[in-house]
């Protein structure tokens, strides 16, 4: 059974994220659902983590919408480019710089409370596609045509591109793996890319395919980990 204190804690944790959805605070109901995320996940409470994936999808979904609708866009080569006081919308991270430094700006526009969509491209293949990078505890890529005004992507190419990165992330679980190892994945996933709503979907699943089963005796197979610092 599950301790009935770390229960009560992860309900009064997601009561409050409840209201500051309903109150449109979604950088708030993000951080609430993140923590009582991760309490359930130290707690082994599979089910609660599934309840708290639908909240935490639309709270991140609306933090996206508003960084698309609000139709500004910012190509960022150098530290210079970043704006000096961040401003909702959509920024892409190129070379010179690399994915560590967009993972740095969408954590700063977090603290911040400013919506944004961060990409990160690398530099172009021999077929002129556009690696796209996100890192965090485990690396994301995926190749994708370049947008038709590479100085000023539109939203459809962000949302293109941010789709096939998580996409990318999903085709990397292995089916077979217990539902626990791919739980492991998946919050890393997320943790590098937050802007997939497929992501979450799978985590709940993957979720709810862990209740009542006992831990993997054998100890996690882990996935070589790319070098978030270079290309």
């Amino acid at each position: 059974m599950h301790d009935a204190r770390a229960a009560a804690r992860i309900d009064e944790t997601m009561e409050r994220a409840s209201e500051a959805l309903a109150a449109t605070d979604y950088f708030k109901a993000e951080s609430l659902c993140l923590r009582a995320l991760d309490m359930a996940h130290h707690a082994g409470d599979f089910e609660r983590m599934a309840r708290i994936c639908l909240p935490l999808q639309e709270a991140r979904r609306q933090k996206r919408l508003l960084a698309i609708d609000a139709g500004s866009v910012f190509v960022v080569s150098r530290p210079e480019d970043v704006p000096r006081r961040l401003e909702t919308g959509r920024y892409l991270v190129q070379p010179p710089m690399i994915g560590a430094d967009a993972r740095a700006l969408r954590e700063a526009a977090d603290r911040q409370r400013v919506p944004a969509l961060v990409l990160c491209r690398e530099p172009a293949t021999k077929a002129g596609l556009w690696p796209i990078v996100a890192v965090g505890p485990q690396t994301i890529r995926a190749k994708v045509p370049p947008p038709l005004d590479p100085l000023a992507p539109d939203a459809a190419w962000f949302e293109m591109a941010a789709e096939a990165l998580g996409d990318a992330a999903i085709a990397r679980l292995k089916p077979d793996d217990p539902p626990h190892w791919r739980i492991d994945d998946l919050l890393e996933f997320l943790d590098a890319h937050p802007d997939h709503e497929k992501l979450h979907q799978r985590l709940e699943e993957a979720c709810r395919a862990a209740v009542g089963l006992a831990e993997p005796i054998l100890p996690r197979r882990r996935n070589i980990v790319d070098d978030p610092f270079g290309f």
